[in-house]
């Protein structure tokens, strides 16, 4: 039980740790080129095959009845989706923009989809679960749809037309997020024994989440290693994702504080799946942009340890 609960308190560190000397230990061992590259098309299929099973465990667990769309839904959507087709309409008309990189990572920070453990957050925190689940769902349709087509005229693909590269982001984004929700529906519907079965197992959805952020951070650490970029616009990414992150939080809970539900509000708009912005960003972007997503992690777990903290305190007095 101890370590167990070591292990889960301190699995930000341990991923990002794991992540970043798991790439220099395997780029120092003496293995032939053939083996960095049946390792690099290793983790272009694991990856999303773990992010597909923490959404669809996730979503196992979800009771439809308990989701009710809320107003702030539908604010928290225009914010995210207009800033995201904002920032991106701005770099098709200035394709040569030297922000260009700084700005692609901004968007995957305000785009990303809600974190799976959003909802063990905000319900720790006090908030509604059933709402922040339902908000969950929705951004990832919302993904599903203007990640295609978007990104094909923001980062086009020198070797596909516009419409090519649309379908190809289609067949990548639309099974890894709306597929789980789909499967996990279905198995509810006919076999509602076994998806109560399945729901048992969030804990399993704990350890695949800390496997899949110390593949993302690898990626991550391979491309600033391997990166052009100056270290000044590295650093502009850390500084932008820390901006994405107070700003998404701080407006989350603004606009929920409305309609009389801050934390669940803020929690949907701040706390994201950093693993699907870093596997975003090195699939569909420029690969340094994954710093983005990278950092952001370290910036939403520290803002929610404080957010814990403060709680727990209160709760105390």
């Amino acid at each position: 039980m101890q370590i167990s609960n070591f292990l889960k308190d301190w699995t930000l560190i341990i991923a990002i740790l794991a992540g970043v000397a798991g790439y220099f230990v395997f780029t120092a061992l003496p293995l032939p080129l053939s083996a960095h590259a049946v390792a690099n098309r290793a983790v272009a299929v694991i990856q999303p095959m773990l992010i597909f099973a923490m959404l669809f465990l996730t979503f196992c667990k979800i009771d439809p009845r308990r989701l009710r769309l809320r107003k702030w839904h539908l604010w928290l959507l225009l914010i995210q989706c207009g800033l995201f087709a904002i920032i991106g309409s701005l770099l098709i008309v200035l394709p040569h923009s030297a922000l260009r990189v700084v700005l692609e990572g901004a968007m995957l920070c305000l785009i990303c989809p809600t974190a799976t453990a959003g909802a063990v957050i905000t319900k720790k925190l006090g908030g509604d679960v059933g709402n922040i689940t339902t908000y969950t769902i929705l951004i990832n349709l919302a993904n599903a749809m203007l990640i295609p087509a978007l990104v094909p005229f923001v980062h086009p693909n020198p070797e596909l037309s516009a419409v090519s590269s649309a379908l190809l982001i289609l067949g990548k984004v639309f099974p890894l997020l709306l597929l789980p929700l789909a499967g996990a529906m279905a198995v509810r519907t006919l076999w509602p024994a076994l998806c109560r079965r399945l729901a048992q197992y969030q804990e399993l959805s704990f350890y695949l989440w800390a496997v899949a952020l110390a593949l993302a951070i690898a990626v991550t650490t391979r491309s600033i290693v391997h990166c052009s970029v100056p270290v000044s616009t590295q650093l502009w990414l850390v500084a932008v994702s820390l901006a994405c992150c107070l700003l998404q939080f701080g407006v989350g809970r603004r606009i929920g504080a409305v309609y009389h539900d801050k934390i669940t509000a803020g929690q949907a708009l701040g706390q994201k799946n950093t693993v699907l912005a870093i596997w975003m960003g090195y699939t569909f972007f420029s690969p340094i942009t994954s710093i983005a997503g990278g950092f952001y992690s370290i910036w939403h777990n520290i803002i929610n340890s404080y957010q814990l903290y403060e709680h727990k305190k209160h709760r105390h007095h």
